[in-house]
């Protein structure tokens, strides 16, 4: 009877251990593979007294994610991720997220509104300051925010970066804000939006052809979808590729597809540097990747490419890459999303995290997040 019950409870014991030793391990796991380590105090990665004490409590999958989540949080960058998540996780940003915020002189500032979001459709534009977060004054939330992380002394882009958190809200509510002059409101959580059916659509203009990506630069069948419009169009047609809903990035093989339109020849379409391969072996890594030329498929037109907030990691790239070409690449900033993300096992279960390991560059060395578009005046969206 001993024995039985000793064998029922083993499988619950080494489970727990396995997610309390993945918790203690993660950390490592961590500063060895992230591509910015001096964004980090001291230039590498360390639990905050309150997250290393949490790692020796560990005991289940859902205790591991929000614990991992919470580590990631420390590096106050977008672009690192779990890649599995609870019903209450943080809305990915910016996903899901329809504000994009800044601290500017102490106050939380509207910088952007997503385009058809609940933000958009009640009327929250830019300018607008953010003054309560779920009844929590802004200030407030986001200091309680880092000092539940173990984080008092908040730089302004640790403040931008848990306002915009705060603000995309938890994945299973929907959200209370205020801002200044305005009465509460209640937002939809993103994750009840309904998604995008089409990888794109086209408009036809007498000026020429407006080609929008819907968050579909991970889907291969965006590339069919790319290559069924521009066969639609007249040669030499002006194309504008609007890149100004693609939040979730995408792969490489899709954007390569949409640019090989757009050229006769081999291109530079952007530099990697392995920082992490780099870190582990002492030896750097850089090349060029670009795009080629793809049979039967060449435009010869002008390309203008259109970008904003939530133009994110791939969208990013292809902006950078057409923008080496000499077309016109023009918006609002760009997410900023750093670097390539790699996924990276953490943990039991198939648990990874998603971890920029690779820098990412304009062909003129320019660093991708740092690439800024020329602005668009009132009246040029096309």
């Amino acid at each position: 009877m001993v024995a039985t019950m000793l064998a029922m409870a083993c499988p619950v014991a080494s489970a727990e251990t396995g997610w309390r030793e993945a918790a203690i391990q993660l950390p490592s796991l961590i500063d060895k593979n992230y591509a910015y380590p001096e964004r980090l105090p001291g230039g590498h990665f360390e639990l905050t007294a309150p997250l290393a004490e949490r790692a020796g409590t560990i005991r289940t999958a859902q205790d591991f994610t929000r614990f991992a989540e919470d580590c990631l949080f420390l590096l106050a960058d977008h672009h690192a991720i779990t890649g599995r998540s609870n019903p209450d996780s943080w809305a990915i940003v910016p996903t899901y997220a329809d504000l994009w915020l800044e601290r500017e002189n102490g106050r939380l500032m509207v910088t952007d509104v997503r385009a058809g979001s609940p933000a958009d459709r009640a009327g929250i534009q830019p300018g607008m300051q953010l003054e309560r977060i779920d009844g929590v004054a802004a200030a407030a939330a986001i200091a309680g925010f880092w000092q539940a992380l173990g984080i008092r002394h908040i730089s302004d882009e640790q403040a931008g970066f848990a306002a915009r958190v705060l603000a995309a809200g938890r994945r299973d509510r929907t959200r209370k804000l205020q801002f200044v002059g305005l009465p509460a409101q209640m937002f939809a959580s993103l994750y009840d939006s309904p998604r995008p059916t089409q990888p794109l659509t086209v408009r036809h203009l007498s000026a020429g052809t407006v080609i929008a990506l819907h968050d579909s630069l991970g889907d291969d069948a965006t590339i069919a979808a790319f290559d069924a419009a521009m066969s639609a169009v007249r040669p030499g047609e002006p194309i504008v590729l609007d890149l100004s809903d693609t939040p979730s990035g995408g792969n490489s093989t899709v954007a390569r597809a949409i640019m090989g339109w757009f050229t006769d020849q081999p291109r530079a379409f952007q530099i990697h540097r392995a920082v992490a391969e780099e870190r582990r072996t002492g030896i750097p890594h850089q090349w060029v990747e670009q795009v080629l030329p793809r049979k039967g498929r060449f435009h010869a037109g002008p390309v203008a490419i259109r970008v904003g907030r939530w133009t994110g990691s791939m969208g990013e790239g292809i902006a950078i890459g057409f923008a080496a070409w000499g077309a016109d690449v023009a918006g609002r900033p760009m997410a900023g999303l750093r670097g390539a993300i790699e996924d990276i096992a953490a943990g039991p279960e198939d648990f990874i995290v998603k971890i920029p390991t690779e820098r990412l560059l304009a062909v003129d060395g320019t660093p991708r997040e740092k690439f800024i578009p020329r602005p668009l005046g009132p009246g040029k969206g096309d």
